[in-house]
Protein backbone atom coordinates (compact mmCIF):
# COMPACT_ATOMS: atom_id res chain seq x y z
CA UNK A 1 0.00 0.00 0.00
CA UNK A 2 1.21 3.48 -0.86
CA UNK A 3 1.04 6.04 1.93
CA UNK A 4 1.08 9.78 1.20
CA UNK A 5 2.63 11.90 3.93
CA UNK A 6 1.95 15.61 4.04
CA UNK A 7 3.60 18.65 5.51
CA UNK A 8 1.85 21.95 5.04
CA UNK A 9 1.46 25.49 6.28
CA UNK A 10 -1.63 26.70 8.09
CA UNK A 11 -2.69 28.65 4.98
CA UNK A 12 -2.64 25.50 2.79
CA UNK A 13 -5.78 24.73 0.83
CA UNK A 14 -7.24 21.51 -0.49
CA UNK A 15 -5.87 22.51 -3.90
CA UNK A 16 -2.36 22.85 -2.39
CA UNK A 17 -2.50 19.33 -1.00
CA UNK A 18 -3.98 17.87 -4.18
CA UNK A 19 -1.28 19.48 -6.29
CA UNK A 20 1.50 18.14 -4.05
CA UNK A 21 -0.08 14.66 -4.30
CA UNK A 22 0.15 14.94 -8.10
CA UNK A 23 -2.67 12.60 -9.02
CA UNK A 24 -1.51 9.57 -7.01
CA UNK A 25 -4.25 7.64 -5.20
CA UNK A 26 -2.77 6.44 -1.90
CA UNK A 27 -4.20 3.85 0.46
CA UNK A 28 -4.05 6.37 3.28
CA UNK A 29 -2.74 9.84 4.06
CA UNK A 30 -0.72 10.94 7.07
CA UNK A 31 0.60 14.07 8.71
CA UNK A 32 1.82 15.34 12.08
CA UNK A 33 -0.76 14.97 14.84
CA UNK A 34 -0.88 18.74 15.29
CA UNK A 35 -1.91 19.16 11.64
CA UNK A 36 -4.34 16.23 11.32
CA UNK A 37 -7.41 18.34 12.11
CA UNK A 38 -6.66 20.95 9.45
CA UNK A 39 -9.71 21.44 7.21
CA UNK A 40 -7.77 20.93 3.96
CA UNK A 41 -6.23 17.67 5.21
CA UNK A 42 -9.62 16.37 6.36
CA UNK A 43 -11.17 17.41 3.04
CA UNK A 44 -8.46 15.55 1.13
CA UNK A 45 -9.11 12.34 3.07
CA UNK A 46 -12.82 12.69 2.33
CA UNK A 47 -12.25 13.45 -1.36
CA UNK A 48 -9.96 10.43 -1.73
CA UNK A 49 -12.13 8.24 0.54
CA UNK A 50 -9.04 7.06 2.45
CA UNK A 51 -8.14 7.00 6.14
CA UNK A 52 -6.22 9.95 7.59
CA UNK A 53 -3.50 9.11 10.11
CA UNK A 54 -2.14 11.47 12.77
CA UNK A 55 1.52 10.76 13.58
CA UNK A 56 2.93 11.83 16.95
CA UNK A 57 6.01 14.07 16.96
CA UNK A 58 7.92 11.41 18.93
CA UNK A 59 7.37 9.01 16.04
CA UNK A 60 8.22 11.64 13.41
CA UNK A 61 11.57 12.25 15.12
CA UNK A 62 12.51 8.59 14.67
CA UNK A 63 12.11 8.61 10.88
CA UNK A 64 15.18 8.92 8.67
CA UNK A 65 14.20 11.59 6.14
CA UNK A 66 15.97 12.43 2.89
CA UNK A 67 15.50 16.17 3.21
CA UNK A 68 16.05 18.65 5.99
CA UNK A 69 13.82 21.65 6.64
CA UNK A 70 14.80 23.94 9.51
CA UNK A 71 11.14 24.87 10.04
CA UNK A 72 10.06 21.23 10.14
CA UNK A 73 12.88 20.32 12.49
CA UNK A 74 12.00 23.18 14.85
CA UNK A 75 8.25 22.54 14.85
CA UNK A 76 8.11 18.74 14.86
CA UNK A 77 11.64 17.39 15.33
CA UNK A 78 11.75 15.84 11.84
CA UNK A 79 13.73 16.88 8.78
CA UNK A 80 10.56 16.62 6.69
CA UNK A 81 7.08 16.14 8.12
CA UNK A 82 5.84 14.78 4.79
CA UNK A 83 8.59 12.17 4.54
CA UNK A 84 8.50 11.19 8.20
CA UNK A 85 4.71 10.89 8.28
CA UNK A 86 4.71 8.70 5.16
CA UNK A 87 7.43 6.42 6.52
CA UNK A 88 5.89 6.04 9.98
CA UNK A 89 2.37 5.44 8.66
CA UNK A 90 3.61 2.87 6.13
CA UNK A 91 5.19 0.89 8.96
CA UNK A 92 8.44 -0.93 9.66
CA UNK A 93 10.56 -1.55 6.59
CA UNK A 94 8.96 1.32 4.64
CA UNK A 95 10.94 3.36 2.16
CA UNK A 96 10.30 6.54 0.24
CA UNK A 97 9.33 6.10 -3.40
CA UNK A 98 11.06 9.27 -4.54
CA UNK A 99 11.68 12.87 -3.62
CA UNK A 100 8.91 14.83 -1.96
CA UNK A 101 6.75 17.02 -4.17
CA UNK A 102 6.04 20.66 -3.40
CA UNK A 103 2.89 22.51 -4.45
CA UNK A 104 3.41 25.51 -6.72
CA UNK A 105 2.15 27.84 -3.99
CA UNK A 106 4.78 26.29 -1.64
CA UNK A 107 2.07 25.67 0.97
CA UNK A 108 2.25 21.84 0.92
CA UNK A 109 4.69 18.98 0.48
CA UNK A 110 3.89 15.34 -0.16
CA UNK A 111 6.08 12.26 0.11
CA UNK A 112 5.09 8.73 -0.86
CA UNK A 113 6.23 5.65 1.02
CA UNK A 114 5.60 1.94 0.76
CA UNK A 115 6.54 -0.96 2.98
CA UNK A 116 9.15 -3.05 1.21
CA UNK A 117 9.24 -5.92 3.71
CA UNK A 118 6.28 -7.86 5.12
Amino acid sequence: MIVAGFGFRQAATLASLQEALAGVTPGLIATAAAKAGHPAFRALAEALAVPAVAVADDDLRQADTRTESAASRAAHGAGSVAEAAALVAAGPGASLLGPRAVSRDRMATCALAERTTP
